[in-house]
C-alpha cells in the first residue's frame, strides 16, 4: 500500500473537522462498523464493531471482543486545523470595488503562509424544511478567495517582522462589488437547495494547493492540514485491522483541539467518558467493572512533534530533538502539557520495540515554552496511564506543512501492534505486554 498516497488522498477530502470525521465514517462503514446514535439505546454484542459521531466532527469507534468485556485500549488524534472561519455575516463591501469576507482565526496559524494562495470554503450548512432542520456538508471545491499581501512598495517593513492584524490585513478578497449577498447562494447551491432554506452554517476557509511528494529520493511530503490528520488517518488506518482478544480497541478522532478542546465534541468534553461507560453498560457490565476496566486501560494520545528545522537547529533541545523519517516521536514534559510519565512511555516503547519501529524522543528547550495536546485534557475526564506521541513534521500551522514520507508506515505498524497487544495493570506501576 502507498500509505502517503492514501493519507493525502484523505486529507484531500478532509478539509474541515465535519469532513474528516464523515471520511473516517465511511472507512469504518466499510469495514463492517455499525453506527450508533447517542440519543439511542444502544444493542452491542461480545465480537462487534461500532462507531458513534458527535457534533458530526468527533467520532470515536470502537471494537469488542469475541471474550466480551474488558479494558480499554484507545488511541486518540484530532481532526481539526488551524484555519479562518467565517463570521455570520460575513460579506462586506471595501475600497468602492470589492467584496471581501469577515473572516476570525481558528487555532494559533502562522499568518503569512495563508496570503496570496488559493483558498476555498468548506464546512457545514443546517437546512430546515418546515420544522425540520438537517446538516449537510459544504465544499465549494473550487479557488473561492484569496488573501492579497500588500506590496512591499506600500509596506516597507513586510520583510522584517510585520504584524499582521486579523480584522484588516487577513480578510479574504471574495469578489467584486456585484459579488455581494451571493455567496449563500453558492452555498445553498452546493447543497441543491434554495439560499432562504440556509438556517445556519459552520465554514472554513481551506488551502486549495494540492499535496505533493518531493525531495532526494522523495523523503518528503507536504500539504495542508498534516497536524492532525496524519495522526487521526494512521491510527485510522491501525485500527480496523486491528485484532483484539481481551480487551476492547478504541479509537477517538475529536474536535476543537487547536482552540483548547473546551467543547461537548473536544477531548475536554465528556464525549470519550460517555462512550467507554455506554459500552460497558450495554455489555452488562457493573459499575465496579467499568471504573476498573478504565483504570486499568492505557492511552495514546496521537498528535505531530516539531522537527528538528534545518534553518534553526539552535532552537531545539540538544538532546531531546526529534527528525522526520527516523519514526514514532515519544513527547514529555515537566509540567505535563504532555502527559507521557516514565512509566507510559516505557510500555509504548516496549510496544514500539515489538513492532519493530523506532523511537524518538521530544522536548522543549527548557527556555522555551512549548505546545500542548488533548492527552492531558482527555486525562482529566478518562483517567489512565497515556502517552502522547506523534510524527515529526515542519512548519506545523502553516498553511502548508511538511513532513516525512517513510513516517506514516511506521505509525501504522506501532499503532496496530499496540491494539493487538494486551496490555496487562497487574498493579499500580506494574504491567505485563502479552
Amino acid at each position: 500500500m502507498d500509505y502517503v498516497a492514501g493519507l493525502l488522498d484523505y486529507i484531500e477530502k478532509s478539509p474541515t473537522a465535519f469532513h474528516a470525521a464523515a471520511e473516517a465514517a465511511a472507512v469504518l462503514e466499510r469495514k463492517g462498523f455499525t453506527r450508533l446514535q447517542e440519543n439511542s439505546i444502544w444493542q452491542i454484542v461480545p465480537g462487534g464493531r461500532y462507531y458513534v459521531t458527535r457534533n458530526l466532527s468527533a467520532l470515536i469507534a470502537f471494537a469488542v471482543p469475541e471474550s466480551g468485556f474488558g479494558a480499554y485500549q484507545i488511541a486518540a488524534a484530532h481532526g481539526d486545523s488551524p484555519t479562518f472561519k467565517l463570521k455570520p455575516v460575513a460579506e462586506e463591501k471595501t475600497a468602492a470595488a470589492y467584496t471581501r469576507l469577515n473572516v476570525e482565526k481558528y487555532g494559533g496559524m502562522i499568518y503569512a503562509t495563508w496570503m496570496d494562495r488559493p483558498l476555498s470554503i468548506a464546512g457545514r450548512a443546517f437546512i430546515r424544511t418546515g420544522d425540520t432542520f438537517e446538516t449537510r456538508l459544504v465544499d465549494l471545491g473550487r479557488d473561492a478567495v484569496l488573501i492579497p499581501n500588500m506590496p512591499i512598495h506600500f509596506c516597507h517593513e513586510i520583510n522584517d517582522g510585520y504584524k499582521f492584524n486579523p480584522q484588516t490585513d487577513l480578510l479574504p478578497l471574495y469578489g467584486e462589488a456585484g459579488a455581494a449577498d451571493t455567496l449563500n447562494g453558492e452555498i445553498a447551491a452546493c447543497c441543491g437547495v434554495r439560499t432562504e432554506d440556509i438556517a445556519g452554517s459552520d465554514l472554513y476557509l481551506y488551502n486549495r494547493t494540492p499535496g505533493t511528494v518531493w525531495g532526494a529520493e522523495n523523503a518528503f511530503f507536504s500539504s495542508g492540514r498534516i497536524d492532525d490528520l496524519e495522526c487521526a488517518w494512521t491510527a485510522l488506518t491501525a485500527f480496523v485491522d486491528a485484532e483484539c482478544e481481551n480487551h476492547i480497541n478504541v479509537l477517538a478522532i475529536l474536535d476543537n483541539e487547536e482552540v483548547g478542546s473546551g467543547s461537548k465534541q473536544g477531548a475536554d468534553s465528556t464525549f470519550l467518558r460517555d462512550v467507554l461507560i455506554r459500552c460497558g453498560t450495554a455489555l452488562g457490565a457493573a459499575d465496579e467493572e467499568i471504573r476498573s476496566a478504565i483504570a486499568s486501560g492505557f492511552m495514546v494520545s496521537a498528535d505531530n512533534a516539531h522537527a528538528v528545522h534545518p534553518n534553526h537547529p539552535e532552537k531545539f533541545d540538544t538532546t531531546n530533538r526529534v527528525y522526520m523519517n527516523k519514526g514514532i516521536v515519544i513527547k514529555q514534559n515537566a509540567s505535563q502539557r504532555y502527559t507521557t510519565d516514565g512509566v507510559s512511555s516505557a510500555v509504548f516503547a516496549a510496544v514500539c520495540e515489538k513492532a519493530g519501529v523506532n523511537v524518538q524522543y521530544f522536548a522543549n528547550r527548557s527556555d522555551i515554552p512549548g505546545g500542548s495536546t488533548l492527552g492531558n485534557i482527555a486525562n482529566s475526564h478518562v483517567s489512565m496511564n497515556t502517552v502522547d506521541i506523534g510524527l515529526a513534521q515542519l512548519a506545523m500551522h502553516s498553511a502548508y506543512e511538511t513532513a516525512g514520507t517513510k513516517d506514516p508506515e511506521m505509525m501504522i505498524q506501532a499503532l496496530k501492534t499496540y491494539w493487538e497487544t494486551e496490555i496487562l495493570m497487574t498493579g499500580d506501576g506494574r504491567f505485563t505486554l502479552m
